[in-house]
Parts: C-alpha cells; sequence; structure tokens
C-alpha cells in the first residue's frame, strides 16, 4: 500500500485518541467487572473489525487479508503474554483496584516499543534482504522454545526479576507497602520508588521480550509498515480488560503454547520461502488467504481441545 503521510498522521492521530480514550475511563482506580471488562473487549474487537474492512473496500483483499491475519496473530501471542502479566501481578501482590492502572501504563510502552521496532524491522528489510532468513530461523527457534516451555509448565512457576530490575530497586530503593497509584514516595528523608513503580518497570522489560517474538512474525505475514504498525496498535488495545475478562480462563488453556509454536513455526517457514523466492530460487510461496485460513484453524482446534482437556480434568 502507498500510504501517504496525511494518513498516517491521521491514523497515529485516532489511535492516540482511543488511547487517551481508554486512560480517561480507566483514571479511577476500581475493581474491573467481567461485565465492563466484555463490554470494552467487544468494543476493541469490532473497532479493530471496522478498521480491517475499510482496508478491504480502500486496499483490496490483499491488504485486508493481510491485516487480519496480522491482527488475529499478534492477538494471540498477547493472551499468551497474559500468563506472565498474572505472574506478575502475584509476584508484587498487586490490589485488584490497581492492577488496571499498571496494564494501561504497560499497552502505553508496549505501544512505543512496538513503534519503534517496527521502524527498526522495516529500516533493515529495506536495505537488507537476507534477514528474512534470520526471522525465519528466529521464529523456527522460538516456536521450538514454546513447546519445551510448555512441557515445563513454564507458566506455573513464579515470576523472577531479572537482574537490571534487581539493580534499579538497590539503586533506588523501595517503599514497604503501595501507596495509591504514586510512583515515588519520602521514607525517612529519602526518595524511594513505590511498588506500583516497580510492577510497572516489570512490566515494560517484559514488553521488549514480547516485541522481539511479533514483529518478526507479523513481518512474516506482510512486509507493509502500516499494516504492521496498525494491527499491533489494534492487538494491544483493549488488552488490559481482556486481561480481566479471561484471566480466570488462562489456565484452562494448556494447550495455547502449543498452538501458538505451531502458528510461529509456520510463519517461520513461510519466511525462509520467502527469502528464497527473492534471492531467485523458485520455490512455492504460501498466500494470505492460507496463512489467514490455517492461523484460524490451529487457534480453533488449541481452544477446543484446551477446554475438552481441562473439563475432563474437573470432572475427574
Amino acid at each position: 500500500m502507498n500510504v501517504s503521510l496525511s494518513v498516517w498522521l491521521l491514523t497515529v492521530a485516532g489511535l492516540c485518541v482511543l488511547v487517551a480514550a481508554d486512560f480517561f475511563i480507566g483514571r479511577k482506580p476500581h475493581d474491573v467487572s467481567i461485565r465492563e471488562a466484555g463490554i470494552w473487549t467487544a468494543v476493541w474487537v469490532v473497532l479493530a473489525c471496522l478498521f480491517g474492512v475499510g482496508l478491504l473496500v480502500v486496499g483490496g483483499g490483499g491488504p485486508g487479508g493481510e491485516f487480519f491475519a496480522g491482527y488475529i496473530t499478534e492477538k494471540s501471542l498477547s493472551v499468551d503474554n497474559l500468563f506472565v502479566f498474572v505472574l506478575i501481578m502475584a509476584k508484587f501482590a498487586v490490589p485488584s483496584q490497581y492492577q488496571q492502572r499498571v496494564l494501561m501504563v504497560g499497552v502505553l510502552v508496549a505501544l512505543v516499543l512496538r513503534a519503534a521496532f517496527i521502524a527498526a524491522g522495516a529500516a533493515i528489510i529495506s536495505a537488507f534482504s537476507w534477514v528474512f532468513y534470520l526471522f525465519g530461523a528466529f521464529l523456527i527457534w522460538t516456536a521450538w522454545k514454546l513447546v519445551q516451555d510448555a512441557r515445563k509448565k513454564e507458566h506455573e512457576q513464579e515470576y523472577e526479576e531479572n537482574k537490571l530490575l534487581k539493580s534499579i530497586e538497590r539503586r533506588f530503593g523501595v517503599a514497604d507497602r503501595y501507596h495509591g497509584t504514586r510512583l515515588w514516595v519520602e521514607e525517612n528523608g529519602k526518595r524511594v520508588m513505590t511498588p506500583m513503580l516497580v510492577v510497572m518497570l516489570a512490566i515494560g522489560f517484559t514488553d521488549i521480550l514480547f516485541a522481539l517474538d511479533s514483529i518478526p512474525a507479523i513481518y512474516g505475514l506482510t512486509q507493509d509498515p502500516y499494516i504492521v504498525f496498525t494491527a499491533n496498535a489494534f492487538a494491544l488495545m483493549g488488552l488490559r480488560q481482556l486481561y480481566f475478562l479471561i484471566g480466570g480462563l488462562l489456565k484452562k488453556l494448556v494447550h495455547l503454547s502449543y498452538g501458538l509454536s505451531v502458528i510461529l513455526g509456520f510463519i517461520g517457514v513461510k519466511l525462509v520461502l520467502h527469502a528464497l523466492h527473492e534471492s531467485g530460487v523458485h520455490v512455492p510461496e504460501i498466500g494470505i488467504p492460507f496463512s489467514l485460513g490455517f492461523i484460524v484453524l490451529v487457534l480453533a482446534v488449541t481452544t477446543a481441545s484446551s477446554l475438552w482437556v481441562t473439563r475432563r480434568q474437573e470432572r475427574a
């Protein structure tokens, strides 16, 4: 797609308005009900679908299909990321009424990081076509790692702070309790971080790791920076509400990591085939209609099998 600067600016402005509206809605700390989370999750999904339909009308089946394939993939990866968010919230014993504030900041940090990674990815791809081999190999390795982690039941382990976060805590000190949504407080004449800021930093550092997986994955479905950016943005929109909506269901999605490993491995192979084709090797390329159908099928089978297994375990 040939996207003009004005369209880019209008899109970014529109997304900023949506982010501001989300912040305005959740500005007051409170426990998010299932009803509230469900309504706003549906709103964000409908907005994403309307945007995708708009791309279908304006750009045709190619861009529209790429957007939906990218959006579904990124949304699925985001759901898997919620496992880690749950562990972080439990590790720092975040009060329920403050969890949405943590998630809002986390989503904002993720949007900024994704924008930077997308810009860097577009620049690298335009300069070095061989980077598709690297992206493909990385996704295949990530798929294998997901399978290994699933076998170890890694999601049931506790969240471990990384060395950088620990060094920041030692450098600035941490208050012994939460002070509402405040990030800094005075204790014994010294300005220290509150646990709220520590949690936000933990979410931010985690977002960096998530971006390393998701950006190569969506570039395997489309090389259009505009579609890559909007699909990522809409996938992250509503992640906060989705956390509260399916928080109790996350443990039931026991096969999600296996499904995502299949999808990432599939995209990795697709990237390698594309790289070979760009190098002049006559190999078949995987089209977007097939990719979209494959991704939807894998997610449907994964969800159905997960719910079937957990239901049998509950009855046993």
